[in-house]
């Protein structure tokens, strides 16, 4: 249902309210276990609801599929979303301001941090093979990139962010438990400030499924990339916040 800026969700007629959500409980699946899916989802503001799947997880997990009401409003108006604000550059137009403007490569570190061991995110945005049909930084013949992989230590991609003068450093963290990708960030951030004098620090940027995109200043970053960014989104950041800093003489 809409009132102006105000939209309830749609399951099967418009403005019915109909949400469909999933979960596990660590319960035998059982009509017992089907009922506490159903008293979660009332107390969630499911009402009616109906568990249209579970499944058993091992010995005492449930996984659970429930479909039901809800009565709850969305106000459009106070959505709060990080939108782009640079503009999307093909790579030859960002090789081209690069070259203009830096007069030299632009250089990128990137790696996975702490025990995360995933690269497939690192690799999207970096490898020339890409992703979502873009190729990855390493096409742009005006940048340098520097992938160091996975499972590095903060001193580490310090230590070679200085070693090659990097103008920016990508992490990607995918591993989020007990906010492992949190707390990994933090530290690469403070790591950072220690390691350069104010103002001269490489840009930061953060990317990962599970990251709040909002969060750029309690982490101490500059950017943060969330879930299907794709490589020519990076590359136009990194050419919009590098460029700047250095106007042509």
């Amino acid at each position: 249902m809409s009132q102006g800026n105000l939209i309830r969700p749609y399951g099967d007629t418009t403005g019915d309210g109909m949400v469909q959500v999933s979960f596990t409980l660590p319960m035998k699946h059982s009509k017992v276990a089907d009922g506490a899916a159903l008293q979660l989802a009332n107390k969630m503001g499911m009402e009616p609801a109906m568990v249209v799947h579970s499944k058993p997880m091992g010995d005492d997990f449930t996984f659970f599929v429930v479909y039901g009401q809800v009565n709850h409003l969305v106000d459009v108006d106070k959505v709060q979303v990080v939108e782009r604000d640079f503009p999307l550059l093909t790579p030859k137009e960002a090789n081209a301001v690069i070259k203009e403007t830096l007069r030299r490569p632009l250089v990128v570190v990137g790696a996975c941090i702490g025990t995360d061991a995933h690269t497939v995110g690192i690799d999207a945005i970096l490898n020339i093979k890409g992703f979502a049909g873009e190729k990855g930084l390493e096409y742009y013949k005006e940048i340098e990139v520097v992938n160091l992989g996975a499972q590095v230590s903060v001193p580490s991609l310090v230590e070679a962010a200085v070693t090659r003068r990097a103008d920016a450093v990508l992490v990607s963290q995918v591993v989020t438990q007990r906010d492992a990708h949190l707390l990994n960030t933090r530290e690469m951030s403070a790591a950072f400030r220690e390691a350069y004098p104010a103002g001269e620090r490489p840009l930061l940027v953060a990317g990962g499924p599970r990251f709040d995109e909002s969060m750029t200043t309690e982490l101490g970053v500059d950017r943060i990339f969330g879930r299907g960014t794709t490589p020519a989104e990076v590359a136009s950041y990194l050419v919009h916040r590098t460029t700047a800093k250095e106007p042509a003489a």
